[in-house]
């Protein structure tokens, strides 16, 4: 099964997310702020980063950075209200896929499922 660690600072967003995802049929270990992802980052094994951009305490994109180093093979995927922090992420993390918010659960669930080609999928580019 595929694991998704999710760091989302709103709540109402990462139960919605979680729920989601799990219905989706993914495993799906959400936290609320960067800097309680990783010390899950060194401890678990993870497919997949899904991180808000801005949280306190240390943002998605500093965590990013860091569970590459850690996790170098863990794919990663920014959710975002804020369009001027999606260029700052795509600068800094540009292996990354950023999705905007407002997003429709269905959006998120195919780009999921799209990173690990699942369903009817197709490849990213």
């Amino acid at each position: 099964m595929i694991r998704i660690l999710l760091a989302e600072d709103e709540e109402a967003m990462r139960s919605y997310l979680t729920r989601a995802l799990e219905k989706s049929g993914y495993e799906v270990v959400a936290v609320d702020r960067g800097t309680a992802a990783v010390p899950l980052l060194e401890t678990e094994q993870f497919d997949l980063l899904l991180s808000d951009i801005v949280m306190p305490e240390m943002d998605g994109i500093e965590l990013a950075q860091r569970a590459a180093k850690i996790a170098p093979e863990m794919r990663v995927m920014f959710i975002t209200g804020f369009a001027a922090v999606t260029l700052r992420a795509g600068k800094e993390v540009p292996q990354a896929r950023v999705l905007s918010k407002p997003f429709h659960l269905r959006e998120l669930v195919a780009e999921v499922d799209r990173l690990f080609e699942l369903g009817s999928a197709t490849k990213l580019p």
